[in-house]
């Protein structure tokens, strides 16, 4: 993935722990014409509102494993239970055409872009504390409370990560965090208010 391809456009990976906003963030960078947001393929259940081709392709195990055969994926993980990848094409081609490859990924799939040796700007998002990040989690109502823990502990194995990233940028003010991961993609500064 080195070469020509890689040095025209920029790969920009967020990472970090669910609910330190790293998907919030995402879409906030997304409003720049310039950023194409790389969509995962996984074999998780869609959640309320999610969209197959907008919010990720949902596939079956046995298609995904299919596709790992046939050299689709850049890289590809399982994280709770389930199976995630980042899909090659959609990247060569943004990256030629000059632009952001915008890829939230999780720690486990950003260390294997990084040992790739793919180049890009890693970004890892953290909260401002795991008390804010266990707040954050109970209020999205979206997991139940031993859902909830068992992130709240996978978030404290991902925060050993973030050495591993470029940068790491403490969510504890979007509009701050937001400008922060702008500047590091070398982005324009847009209005601050979130």
């Amino acid at each position: 993935m080195k070469g020509a391809s890689g040095e025209q456009g920029r790969l920009l990976v967020i990472s970090g722990p669910s609910g330190c906003g790293k998907s919030t963030i995402c879409r906030r960078l997304l409003e720049d014409p310039n950023v194409v947001f790389s969509i995962s393929a996984t074999t998780r259940a869609r959640r309320r509102g999610e969209v197959d081709g907008r919010d990720y392709y949902f596939l079956d195990k046995p298609t995904f494993r299919r596709r790992i055969e046939e050299g689709a994926f850049i890289e590809w993980a399982e994280v709770h239970g389930n199976l995630y990848g980042t899909l090659r094409q959609p990247m060569q081609e943004t990256l030629e055409r000059g632009q952001v490859y915008l890829v939230e990924i999780d720690v486990q799939g950003g260390a294997q872009l990084k040992a790739l040796e793919i180049p890009g700007l890693y970004v890892f998002i953290a909260p401002p504390s795991m008390e804010i990040l266990r707040e954050r989690l109970v209020s999205r109502g979206t997991d139940a409370p031993d859902e909830v823990e068992r992130r709240l502990q996978k978030a404290h194995e991902e925060m050993q990560a973030r050495e591993k990233y470029d940068y790491v940028v403490v969510n504890e003010d979007l509009a701050s965090a937001l400008a922060r991961v702008r500047e590091i993609a070398q982005l324009p500064a847009t209005d601050p208010s979130p």
